[in-house]
């Protein structure tokens, strides 16, 4: 199987789109959290939301503890898909993961994404290990409860945990044993999505994204804890395609393709 077709799912195509928008979950996410905005967005933007080793549809594959690995295995994954603008959205650990491919595809001289959308997430100079890979399962699992976003009816089947604990608990290895710079930088806008009751990423921590860009930004702020996204999906909506309309020239004519 290509790799485009294992890493991306597209589920509402677009045949002529502004410009496409690749989403990049949260640890212990899939693909299928983005079908919401896929589907708001669509037709008018293409999204094509990067779905992890290790869970749904890819569960029987190897998961990838370390996020510079799987940045790598993205960048490969997703140049032969390019075409016309792109943009890049992250919420929480795919934000890091999303900043990481932008550097690898300018790096390489392929492109820069239109604008890269930090959601949810410390900026990349200040993650730090909070410890939560190196937890019992009772630990990880309160947790995710005082962050919300998982159905408790889900917390609490232990066969559906037995699934999800090992990408969740990978994730957290990931994002928590890495390190970047300050001066890691990326030629893309950041527009910094973030909730002032986070209980795990502070204004501060989020506002630090545009220390990470040479192209300015803006931040936007919401109530709703670390899964705001799903209390407030109307204005995400919003201030995604209004910042996409801003920075795409788009429409591009795309052929269908191989990416599901």
């Amino acid at each position: 199987m290509p790799a485009q077709e294992l890493w991306f799912r597209r589920y509402n195509p677009a045949r002529s789109p502004r410009a496409t928008l690749f989403c990049f979950p949260h640890a212990g996410g899939s693909a299928s959290y983005f079908f919401p905005m896929s589907k708001a967005l669509a037709p008018e933007f293409d999204v094509l939301a990067v779905q992890y080793p290790g869970r749904q549809d890819r569960r029987a594959e190897p998961l990838i503890p370390t996020i510079h690995t799987m940045a790598d295995e993205i960048h490969a994954a997703i140049t032969p898909t390019l075409r016309g603008p792109i943009a890049f959205f992250g919420h929480s650990m795919g934000s890091v993961l999303a900043f990481e491919v932008a550097r690898r595809l300018e790096a390489s001289g392929v492109t820069t994404p239109v604008v890269l959308f930090a959601s949810g997430g410390r900026a990349p100079s200040r993650i730090q290990d909070d410890g939560v890979h190196q937890r019992g399962d009772a630990a990880i699992i309160a947790e995710l409860r005082s962050m919300g976003g998982t159905d408790a009816r889900v917390l609490s089947d232990p066969d559906l945990m037995e699934l999800l604990l090992p990408p969740l608990r990978n994730d957290y290895l990931a994002i928590e044993t890495y390190r970047q710079e300050t001066h890691a930088r990326i030629g893309a806008p950041i527009v910094v999505m973030a909730a002032t009751d986070d209980p795990r990423t502070s204004v501060d921590e989020a506002r630090s994204w545009h220390e990470h860009t040479t192209a300015g930004g803006t931040t936007h702020l919401f109530d709703g804890g670390h899964f705001y996204l799903e209390s407030h999906a109307e204005r995400v909506i919003e201030v995604v395609a209004g910042t996409l309309r801003e920075h795409a020239a788009g429409p591009v004519p795309r052929p269908a393709g191989s990416v599901r």
